[in-house]
C-alpha cells in the first residue's frame, strides 16, 4: 500500500511537469513563468516551498526532543515573513525580471554585483538544497526499504526531470498542490495524537511493544564499581569530556553500556542504547547491526500530572497540551554522546533524561537563555538569521517574478503567512505526539512525525511520507530553478556576455539544473544524520549575511554603492561560511570533539549579518562619487 501511494504521487508530479512543459519555451515562462501565476495559487506554493523537510521533518523532531525550543524554529521562520511583507514584496517585484542579481544590479548594471549575486545564490541554494536532500533520504528509506543515498539519488533524478521539463510552471504548481495537502494530512494526523490520548506505556497504538528500561544498583568498592546484582560483570569504565560515566557490562557473553547515575537517590546504572563502530562492524545494543537489531524508538511519560501507570483516553487540544506541560509530569527525553573505548571503537551512546514537564514548553532545553554570555548569544544569533534569512533566500525571492504586480505580490505574501502560521500550529502537536508515543529515533529526530503517522497505519503513513516526499521535490525544484538562473541568466548571459536568444538560455538553465542536482546529491549523501531543521538555520544565515543587508540598503540608503553592495555579498558569504565551518556542530560532524572548535558559536548570524552591514556602509561611503564644484 505504502508503495502505490507513494508512486502515485510521484507519478502525478513527474505527470504535471510534462503537462506544463509547453509553458517554459521562453526564458520568462523558464525562470518566472511568465508572470502569470494568480497571487492565490502563489501564497500557497510559497507555503509549499517554505514548508520543506525543514518544517516537517526538521521542526516536528526539534520539538519532539527539545519541546519549546524546537518550537522556537517555527516562531523565527514565521517572523521572518513579516520582514518578507512589509519590507521586501512590492518594492523587489519592481526591481527585476527573473533573479535575485536583477533585482539588485537593477538600478548599476555593475560586473562586480552580477558576479557578487550569482555567486550569493549558489552558495545559499546549495546551503539550503543540503537539509532537503538528507531529508529526501530519511523519508525513502522506511518507505521503500532502500539505503539513504540511493534515496536521495532517486529524488535528485526526479527533480532534474521536473526543472528540466517545465521550470518554474511546473515547480509552482508542485508547490501548491503538496502545499495545501501536507497541512490537511497534517491536521489529520494531530486529531489522531489527541484522540489517542496519553500514556506512560505507549504501544504505538499496539504495534510496537512498550519497552522498559532496567536500573541497576551499583556499589563502590575500593574506587571500582560493582554491580549488586548477580551475573553481571563491570568491564569498563569511561568518563566523557562533559562529565558523564558509562560503564560496559557483560553477562553471558553479551556486552552493553550501561549509564552510571549518582544523585540524591543513589547510586546506581541506567540502561542505554549503543552504537559501536569499528574495523569489525558495527554493534548496536551488544549485538551486529541487521534489519531486525537497530535502535528502539522512544518517547514517553514517566508520570502524568502525578501519577504512573496511566492512560488519559481522547483529549482535546488543550487538555493534550496542558496534560505534558503540568509541572507534576515527568517527560523522558533523550540525548548523545560519543566516546573511544579501550579498543579504539567509537561508541555512540543514547541515554535518557527525565525532565518536568512544565520545562518542556519553556526555554532552556538547548538554548540557554539564562546561561552564560556565550549561550545566550547563541540562541541570539540564530533567531536574528531566521528572522531576516526568510526575505533573503532566492528561491523565495524569484516567486515574487510570477505574479503579474506588487499588489499581487503582498497579497500572495498575506497568503503564505497564514498557511504557514496555521501548518506551523500543527508541528508543536506532532513534535509532542512524537515526544510521547514511543516513535523517536534517537539517532535520526527527523523522522519523528513519519513514524508518529506510522503508528496509526501503514495507510496514514504511506500518505504523510509521499505528500513530505513531493514537499521535499517542490522545494528542491525552487531552488534548482533559482541557482541554475544564476549560471544561465546571471553569469552567461549578463556577466560574460555570452549573449543566447530565449531557446539557448532556456537550454544553459536546463543544463545547469543537472551540474546542481549532480552537487546537491552528493551533499545529501555526505549531511546525512544531520537534524535538517538545524542545517536550513545554517543556510538562512547565510542568506541573512550575504542578501539582506544588499537588499535593505538598496531600498532605503541613497548612498548605497555597486562597490559597497558586491563587497558586502561577498564578506557575508565568506564569514558566514567560515564561522559554520569552525562551529562545534560542524566539528562533530567531521568527528571531532565540539569542545575543541575555535568558533563557539553554532550559528554565525549575529557576527557576519552586522558585519556585512559594516562592510557595505563604509565601502559605499569611501567610493561616493565626488560631487562637482561650480563657480
Amino acid at each position: 500500500m505504502a508503495i502505490i501511494v507513494f508512486l502515485f504521487f510521484v507519478g502525478l508530479v513527474i505527470g504535471l511537469s510534462f503537462y506544463l512543459g509547453n509553458k517554459a519555451k521562453t526564458s520568462s515562462g523558464y525562470y518566472a513563468a511568465g508572470g502569470k501565476i494568480h497571487w492565490g495559487v502563489n501564497g500557497i506554493a510559497f507555503a509549499g516551498d517554505y514548508l520543506s523537510a525543514a518544517s516537517f521533518l526538521g521542526i516536528c523532531g526539534l520539538i519532539a526532543t527539545l519541546g519549546y525550543d524546537g518550537f522556537l524554529y517555527s516562531i523565527g521562520y514565521l517572523a521572518g515573513w513579516i520582514v518578507a511583507l512589509f519590507v521586501v514584496a512590492e518594492p523587489f517585484k519592481r526591481l527585476g525580471k527573473y533573479t535575485f542579481a536583477d533585482a539588485i544590479d537593477s538600478k548599476y548594471n555593475s560586473r562586480g554585483i552580477k558576479l557578487a549575486a550569482a555567486i550569493s545564490t549558489l552558495v545559499v541554494s546549495i546551503c539550503y538544497l543540503i537539509p532537503q536532500m538528507v531529508g529526501a533520504g530519511v523519508l525513502v528509506e522506511p518507505l521503500l526499504g532502500i539505503p539513504h543515498a540511493w534515496g536521495v539519488i532517486m529524488v535528485g533524478a526526479i527533480v532534474i526531470t521536473i526543472v528540466a521539463t517545465a521550470g518554474m510552471a511546473s515547480t509552482t504548481y508542485v508547490q501548491f498542490l503538496k502545499g495545501g495537502l501536507l497541512i490537511v494530512f497534517s491536521t489529520i494526523l494531530v486529531g489522531a495524537v489527541v484522540i489517542r490520548g496519553l500514556s506512560t506505556q505507549p504501544d504505538q497504538g499496539g504495534k510496537v511493544e512498550y519497552y522498559e528500561y532496567k536500573q541497576l544498583t551499583a556499589v563502590r568498592l575500593e574506587d571500582k564499581i560493582e554491580v549488586a546484582e548477580t551475573g553481571w560483570e563491570v568491564h569498563e569504565q569511561v568518563e566523557t569530556k562533559g562529565g558523564l560515566n558509562f560503564i560496559r557490562l557483560c553477562r553471558e557473553g553479551i556486552c552493553t553500556w550501561w549509564q552510571l547515575v549518582d544523585n540524591d537517590e543513589g547510586m546506581y546504572l541506567q540502561e542505554i542504547q549503543s552504537v559501536v563502530t569499528s574495523d569489525a562492524g558495527i554493534i548496536i545494543n551488544g549485538a551486529p547491526a541487521s534489519e531486525e537489531n537497530q535502535l528502539r524508538t522512544v518517547g514517553n511519560l514517566e508520570r502524568i500530572q502525578g501519577e504512573q501507570d496511566v492512560e488519559t483516553g481522547s483529549l482535546s487540544v488543550f487538555e493534550f497540551l496542558s496534560s505534558i506541560t503540568d509541572r507534576d509530569t515527568l517527560v523522558r527525553t533523550w540525548k548523545s554522546t560519543s566516546f573511544l573505548d579501550s579498543e579504539g571503537a567509537r561508541v555512540t551512546a543514547y541515554y535518557p533524561v527525565n525532565v518536568s514537564g512544565d520545562r518542556v514548553m519553556r526555554p532552556g532545553l538547548k538554548f540557554k537563555v539564562e546561561g552564560t554570555l556565550l549561550e545566550r548569544l547563541d540562541f541570539l544569533s540564530l533567531m536574528l538569521a531566521l528572522f531576516l534569512g526568510t526575505a533573503a533566500l532566492p528561491h523565495i525571492l524569484i516567486r515574487y517574478y510570477t505574479v503579474p504586480n506588487p499588489a499581487s505580490a503582498r497579497k500572495s505574501t498575506i497568503v503564505a503567512i497564514a498557511a504557514i502560521g496555521f501548518f506551523y500550529i500543527l508541528t508543536l502537536f506532532m513534535g509532542l505526539g512524537a515526544m510521547v508515543n514511543g516513535t523517536l529515533n534517537p539517532a535520526d529526530s527527523n523522522m519523528a512525525a513519519p513514524l508518529l503517522a506510522r503508528s496509526f497505519g501503514e495507510l496514514l503513513f504511506a500518505i504523510i511520507s509521499a505528500i513530505a516526499f513531493a514537499t521535499v521535490l517542490g522545494t528542491v525544484s525552487g531552488l534548482i530553478v533559482a541557482a541554475s538562473g544564476a549560471i544561465a541568466h546571471d553569469l552567461f548571459d549578463r556577466y560574460f556576455n555570452i549573449k543566447m536568444d530565449d531557446r539557448q538560455k532556456v537550454r544553459a538553465g536546463k543544463i545547469s539544473a543537472f551540474v546542481i542536482g549532480g552537487i546537491a546529491i552528493l551533499l545529501g549523501i555526505i549531511f546525512k544524520g544531520m537534524n535538517v531543521s538545524f542545517l536550513v538555520g545554517l543556510a538562512f544565515s547565510v542568506a541573512a549575511s550575504a542578501n539582506l543587508p544588499a537588499i535593505l540598503m538598496l531600498l532605503f540608503w541613497k548612498k548605497t554603492t555597486a562597490r559597497g553592495i558586491a563587497v558586502s555579498i561577498i564578506v557575508g558569504v565568506v564569514a558566514s561560511l567560515g564561522l559554520i565551518a569552525f562551529s562545534p556542530e560542524l566539528y562533530t560532524l567531521y568527528g571531532l570533539n565540539p569542545l575543541d572548535a575555535p568558533i563557539p558559536l553554532n550559528n554565525p548570524g549575529i557576527v557576519s549579518i552586522p558585519l556585512s552591514f559594516i562592510t557595505l556602509v563604509i565601502v559605499s561611503l569611501v567610493t561616493q562619487k565626488k560631487e562637482k564644484v561650480t563657480a
